[in-house]
């Protein structure tokens, strides 16, 4: 997005792959010098984001129609409801199932809660509580963003073949300097959402790696004493993503393949858990204080049906027939599947040896016993350090955390 702004403000400006790739390695040192600090600073970030990402979203849905430089400003319905524009050789109904790629990142926004929930107080409330609005806000905002940019674009091939799509439709209907102006805004609003993930994403490793189910545990699982947090993980997922960067020099499908991972990873990891109480879990699944009651059931089968759906959708190649090359494949089943054969073959090979699932510092009884009516108690002593701890095990007169379900 960086780059676009250049050759928006400077158009006979050529950008190069180690240009963008330089640009990433600088966004993630910057990430990493924020998502490092201590959990009361990141909450406090990740407040203001939440407030300038909702109010981002505000000015756009105004902005873009009303400051239009087009004639007309806007399109007919009938030209937004019935025109399709196919991008791929299949039919139009399977393209739009494949089109959802584009809008299926959304999950960040409601995935975050599942991993910070060991670092918010109430959280067997609290988590699923922000689950729900995330989902909420995204389904909302996100349609009406959707909306504005479908009645206001008006040369779909010229967006989607320029290098960022969102910088190209920002000056095709704002004009050069209005255009750069909004898109620099969503610029920072995207840094907030990709704290969010960073964030995320070192819990999830640190996580793993407290229970000791990732190679080098120990040192992953380190907690920094003055900050209490991952430092160790934190950089290790930096280090991860700049990694994967440097798949941008073998061209755009091979990037492009990460981003499908991510999203069939996510699904999958969402999904397991709920296919597990659906199909294993009566008589055996304990809930928390938030549940959905008898739509439970039926939400479930939803979501393992969806899975069951999409996660093909992820991995086909947008060409087919004599357009199928090595250049237009979609790789990501092959990358996917691979990582995933490495982590079994280590199971099978190690882990299953020792590995006997998350460390549980929670007693979870089935019913309230006598004396025992308050619920779940912490039991004796901690198996690992959490981000909140005060580095040596103890929490440091913290309260302790109650994880429940929102499933």
């Amino acid at each position: 997005m960086i780059i676009t702004c250049g050759t928006i403000s400077n158009p006979d400006y050529v950008p190069e792959t180690w240009h963008t790739y330089l640009v990433l390695l600088l966004v993630l040192f910057i990430d990493g010098l924020f998502t490092t600090q201590s959990t009361r600073f990141i909450g406090q970030l990740n407040k203001v984001g939440t407030v300038f990402n909702v109010v981002i979203v505000l000015v756009f849905i105004v902005w873009f129609p009303v400051g239009s430089i087009n004639t007309p400003k806007t399109s007919d319905s009938r030209k937004v409801w019935t025109n399709f524009e196919n991008g791929t050789d299949w039919p139009i109904g399977w393209a739009m199932i494949m089109g959802f790629l584009t809008t299926i990142w959304t999950m960040s926004g409601y995935d975050a809660p599942f991993h910070l929930a060991e670092e918010c107080s109430n959280a067997n409330v609290a988590s699923p509580r922000a689950i729900v609005i995330t989902a909420q806000l995204g389904f909302y905002l996100g349609w009406a963003v959707i909306l504005v940019m479908a009645y206001t674009v008006t040369d779909l091939t010229a967006v989607m073949s320029g290098a960022q799509p969102f910088g190209v439709l920002c000056e095709q209907v704002l004009g050069r300097r209005a255009g750069l102006a909004l898109f620099g805004l969503n610029i920072a609003a995207q840094f907030f959402v990709g704290e969010g993930c960073t964030i995320t994403a070192t819990r999830v490793v640190f996580a793993f790696a407290r229970d000791g189910a990732l190679p080098g545990s120990r040192f992953w699982s380190r907690v920094d004493s003055r900050t209490r947090t991952p430092v160790i993980a934190t950089w290790g997922v930096l280090a991860v993503a700049a990694l994967l960067g440097l798949l941008s020099f073998a061209g755009p499908v091979a990037i492009g393949a990460v981003f499908s991972i991510g999203a069939i990873a996510q699904y999958t990891a969402f999904t397991g858990p709920i296919a597990l109480k659906l199909f294993m879990g009566r008589g055996k699944f304990r809930r928390g204080p938030w549940y959905l009651g008898r739509w439970s059931r039926p939400t479930n089968a939803v979501a393992c049906a969806w899975w069951l759906l999409i996660v093909p959708a992820l991995c086909f190649p947008a060409a087919r027939g004599v357009d199928l090359v090595p250049q237009t494949m979609n790789w990501t089943c092959l990358i996917y599947g691979g990582a995933m054969l490495l982590a079994m073959v280590y199971y099978a090979i190690s882990a299953r040896t020792w590995f006997k699932g998350p460390r549980i510092n929670l007693d979870h009884a089935r019913g309230p016993k006598p004396g025992h009516e308050s619920g779940p108690r912490v039991l004796e002593g901690r198996d690992a350090q959490d981000p909140d701890d005060g580095g040596d095990g103890s929490t440091g007169g913290a309260e302790k955390k109650v994880v429940g379900s929102v499933v």
